[in-house]
């Protein structure tokens, strides 16, 4: 059964979904059977991965809204679609998903609906990422508690540590209440710029209070990482040889190359312990973009 890692950040413009689909293309480059779930009612996975939403006749809304776990799970298998890169499928997302939280408010066991609808599918992929959107909302919820690592992607900004001790007590508090197997895979910096200090100073930063959880590797502020979207490719496909593409590799060779990564013994892979999370009722604390 392939492990499934949910790429989170509250924060919007951080690059989950860069790093969701570069991670989803180079697993599949390595010969990995690859699932990317579109988790965010944006749906730029589903368009950077080359699927056309304006022909999708349904998506990840109506798994998430199906009535019971057999139709959510049929409706999975009925959405996923391939991709131009061998090995990589993906399950899409519509604007549709923006209805969500409304959809789901009086259902019963509504943070689980994921992760019972990926039960019947994870093991047909060796690996599943899943893109979230801007929120700590109720499709988050369910990411994480569908998913056995967490990979949070970090700006090299100012505030880039900002709402992140909100974002660690929520994933203690689904490990808690929900799903006691999710685990920190690790933070990947993001749109690093060599030409300034200051991402210097937010690296340093983030390595200081997150040690040990951080990559190696930054993803650099690269042109070619923006282009590559409107292509719908990954930057690793669309410019293997750019910065982007290189960097996201090394990424990758970091977190899956070694068997024992896959296996469960992480190097980066640490426990979370959040000793100041409350208890609560998790999919009431929504987030903001």
């Amino acid at each position: 059964m392939g492990d499934v890692y949910a790429v989170v950040n509250q924060k919007g413009g951080v690059g989950k979904t860069t790093t969701s689909i570069n991670l989803a293309a180079c697993a599949a480059l390595d010969g990995k059977r690859v699932l990317l779930v579109d988790l965010d009612a944006q749906g730029n996975a589903t368009s950077g991965a080359g699927v056309d939403r304006s022909a999708l006749t349904a998506s990840m809304f109506d798994v998430m809204t199906a009535s019971d776990p057999g139709e959510s799970a049929e409706l999975l298998h009925h959405i996923i679609a391939p991709t131009n890169v061998v090995g990589l499928d993906v399950a899409p997302a519509t604007i549709d998903l923006a209805g969500s939280d409304l959809s789901l408010a009086n259902s019963i066991a509504r943070e689980m609906r994921l992760s019972r609808a990926l039960a019947e599918v994870r093991e047909e992929y060796d690996i599943t990422l899943i893109d979230t959107g801007p929120s700590l909302g109720i499709l988050t919820i369910n990411a994480l508690a569908a998913a056995d690592w967490v990979i949070v992607p970090i700006q090299c900004e100012y505030y880039a540590l900002e709402g992140l001790s909100q974002l660690l007590q929520v994933i203690d508090l689904v490990r808690s209440q929900l799903n006691p197997d999710l685990r920190l895979a690790g933070a990947i910096l993001t749109m690093f710029d060599a030409r300034t200090r200051l991402s210097f100073e937010v690296a340093e930063e983030v390595r200081a209070n997150f040690p040990g959880r951080v990559y190696d590797r930054l993803i650099p502020r690269n042109v070619r990482l923006a282009e590559a979207p409107s292509y719908g490719q990954p930057v690793v496909v669309y410019d293997p040889t750019c910065a982007g593409a290189q960097a996201y590799q090394q990424v990758y060779e970091e977190m899956f190359a070694d068997e024992s990564a896959r296996t469960g013994a992480r190097p980066v892979g640490v426990d979370i312990v959040n000793e100041d999370a409350e208890s609560g009722d998790i999919a009431g604390r929504g987030g903001s973009d």
